[in-house]
């Protein structure tokens, strides 16, 4: 039982020991000040109480080959332009082309679900596209690309759609 008095020191004794010994004025507040922080240091056991088990919180994973409908060579009717979307992998980062006609960079492209939608963002840098972007949707009933084209060097946005080449 004497191996256990330092254990059993309690928080109002801790606190009462420099009255007693004539410490500073000072040192009670701190005593009681660690003492709380120290016993919120460990967690209460509840008898027969079982832990949650720690889950990792769900991410927009998509399962492989989720993003493969997007996946090939779009144009768009109304000038030519050419969006190759080559693969997608499990994160959504697309390798792409874009042609007008002629090859231009395309910086970043990615893929992101939706709901039910598969959303499709490029970013084009080069020459005459200084950050252009296409925010697009997938509509699997006309096979369709659609949304906006920003044309950063003119400051406008454009309703627009690629379909399918063949």
């Amino acid at each position: 039982m004497a191996t256990d008095a330092p254990e059993r020191l309690t928080i109002a004794a801790a606190a009462a020991l420099p009255l007693i010994s004539g410490m500073n004025k000072n040192f009670p507040f701190a005593a009681l000040l660690v003492a709380f922080t120290l016993s919120a240091c460990k967690p209460e056991r509840v008898p027969g109480h079982v832990p949650a088990p720690v889950v990792p919180a769900a991410t927009n994973a998509v399962a492989p080959g989720a993003f493969g409908k997007i996946l090939g060579r779009w144009e768009r009717p109304d000038g030519g332009y050419i969006l190759e979307l080559k693969s997608v992998d499990a994160a959504g980062k697309i390798a792409a082309r874009y042609f007008n006609p002629s090859p231009i960079n395309v910086e970043t492209a990615a893929a992101t679900p939706e709901g039910k939608a598969l959303k499709v963002f490029v970013v084009l840098r080069d020459v005459n596209y200084p950050g252009c972007t296409y925010k697009l949707t997938y509509d699997p009933k006309s096979d369709q690309l659609f949304g906006q084209y920003f044309q950063a060097s003119l400051q406008e946005t454009y309703e627009v759609t690629f379909a399918r080449q063949q």
